[in-house]
């Protein structure tokens, strides 16, 4: 195999309660990216469309990750990347992660697939490095397992693969203005008060139950923040009446996707997610704001192969 075209899914971090360790991986969202092998060592990102990004292999995400990958494996050739990108940066939905995890995960097919994907995860995280400033893994997990995965460690990396309710929808609101990671990590506490961190750890442990239990209403309880959201719920117009109005419509539970702007609702059923999805469009037609909206299967199986 010469070459290989991908989809690489946008993903929901955090998803509320699991700041930095909770992710899941969307189905119809999301980049596409074609990786070719070439004579020529190295990795050069020769197109980028969609989204004015940095070519230099150096100063974009796919191709540091690219670069994390063959420095830990000896080839007498090169590789080439193109990214189509659908996902916007600073969307709150993994534009980052879309890229280094298509990058590392087309080189790793071409190459014979020497790497497990829990393997390429350690690789893509230092794309995320270069965006954020730190190499989280809670996007570019879910991006290259799918479905739901949690984050035990990162040092040593230990990721697991967590159980998809057959019925659970997301959906998705993104406002089209940007807030970068970066940005929103810098408004956040170092420190918080005992008593928050045990509600915190309380609603994920029972977010995990409700999955692999498939208790949709356990999941919609467990979708509480009490640390990241109130600080970060104010860069985003209209977060709380998205989240009230969502919650009326049908949704088990709402919160900040990433680092936002983007807006998550999670539901039991695609009816439900739909009208969630018409709920937060009739609140952002009123804020005067354009967006986009998402509804969307979750994806347990991540990255794609596509056909040519």
């Amino acid at each position: 195999m010469e070459e290989i075209k991908l989809f690489c899914a946008a993903t929901i971090a955090n998803i509320s309660c699991g700041f930095d360790v909770l992710g899941l991986a969307l189905d119809n969202v999301g980049d596409e990216m074609i990786v070719r092998k070439v004579s020529q060592k190295g990795v050069k990102i020769v197109k980028i469309i969609g989204q004015d990004l940095p070519l230099e292999t150096h100063k974009n995400v796919a191709g540091v990750a690219a670069m994390a990958l063959l420095s830990k494996i000896d080839t007498d050739f090169g590789f080439e990347i193109e990214i189509y990108k659908n996902i916007k940066p600073g969307s709150g939905i993994g534009s980052s992660a879309a890229s280094s995890a298509g990058a590392v995960y087309g080189i790793n097919e071409l190459l014979g697939r020497p790497f497990s994907n829990h393997d390429l995860i350690e690789f893509a995280m230092q794309g995320e490095r270069l965006a954020s400033g730190v190499a989280h893994a809670d996007n570019v997990a879910p991006a290259l397992l799918g479905g739901f995965t949690l984050v035990r460690s990162t040092a040593p990396l230990d990721v697991l693969k967590i159980h998809t309710p057959k019925e659970l929808y997301a959906t998705v609101i993104h406002p089209q203005i940007e807030v970068k990671t970066s940005d929103a990590r810098e408004i956040l506490r170092s420190s918080v008060p005992l008593k928050t961190a045990i509600k915190q750890w309380g609603n994920i442990g029972a977010l995990i139950s409700g999955l692999y239990t498939e208790d949709y209403h356990l999941i919609g309880r467990s979708l509480e923040d009490y640390i990241v959201e109130p600080i970060r719920s104010i860069l985003i117009p209209a977060f709380d009446s998205v989240k009230t109005e969502s919650i009326k419509a049908g949704a088990l539970g709402a919160g900040i996707s990433g680092s936002g702007p983007s807006i998550f609702a999670l539901s039991h059923g695609a009816q439900n997610a739909s009208q969630v999805a018409s709920a937060m469009k009739k609140v952002y037609d009123k804020v005067g704001i354009a967006y986009d909206v998402h509804v969307s299967k979750i994806n347990t199986e991540g990255i794609k192969k596509l056909q040519f």
